[in-house]
């Protein structure tokens, strides 16, 4: 049942301490919200209001939502970007644990960060989320089997609960980037950094603050007639 849909300025960014979730920390805060960071390591000299949390465990995950909501206010949105690339490698080649990692921390931790967070703003009748998945999880990436799984999964997780949600004013949608000039990119060598860019018809690889202005339109009211969506943010690689 809900209760209300004026939203409140409170959003949520896991992953928020850098790359992806940092910027769209910093423009959710540009636009008007009051931002937590939910991440492992979210402290840093400018932080917004920093929590500390694992996508792994939905008790951490849990905790931290009701602190926002205490010390804050109520969530009106939540940007999850918390993830891990996991290893380069042919899946032949690639060991159950590591496997298992890589889905528990992307596909797992996407499902138990909406368990924390859906159910406030399903009763209060409005919410925005949005799922950073990848242009992996829509074509399968040679040498990230893991990787593109988890990111199938999150993308057909934020279809499903578009549908579940669709009459609740809460909307969840996600977004397809590829190569983004940050964070897991960064940690590949240069060589891989030259095939991603290769691959993208735009010839270059996206920036953060490219991501966070879609991602910031995505959290906002006037983002009001799209759910289950995925948002393509690939400079043309991928456009289906």
């Amino acid at each position: 049942m809900t209760m209300s849909r004026v939203p409140s300025n409170i959003a949520i960014v896991t992953g928020g301490g850098s790359g992806i979730g940092r910027a769209c920390a910093d423009a959710l805060a540009a636009a008007g919200h009051q931002v937590a960071i939910m991440d492992i390591n979210p402290h840093s000299p400018d932080a917004h209001f920093p929590v500390v949390a694992d996508v792994t465990s939905s008790e951490s995950l849990a905790a931290g939502v009701a602190r926002v909501e205490r010390d804050l206010g109520p969530v009106s949105v939540f940007v999850h970007a918390a993830g891990i690339s996991g290893p380069w490698t042919r899946l032949l080649d690639l060991p159950e644990s590591t496997w298992n990692q890589v889905m528990d921390v992307n596909a797992g931790g996407t499902f138990r960060a909406c368990k924390a967070v859906l159910p406030g703003m399903v009763e209060r009748g409005y919410g925005r989320v949005i799922l950073v998945a990848s242009v992996a999880g829509k074509e399968g990436s040679a040498l990230l089997p893991a990787y593109s799984a988890s990111k199938a999964a999150v993308i057909a997780l934020a279809k499903a609960l578009g549908k579940d949600l669709a009459k609740t004013g809460v909307l969840v949608n996600a977004i397809t980037p590829a190569g983004i000039d940050a964070g897991m990119t960064h940690e590949n060598s240069s060589a891989v950094q030259a095939e991603m860019r290769a691959a993208i018809p735009m010839g270059r690889l996206g920036t953060t603050d490219e991501v966070a202005a879609l991602v910031t339109w995505m959290a906002s009211a006037a983002c009001s007639f799209s759910t289950g969506a995925v948002f393509d943010l690939s400079g043309g690689r991928s456009t289906y």
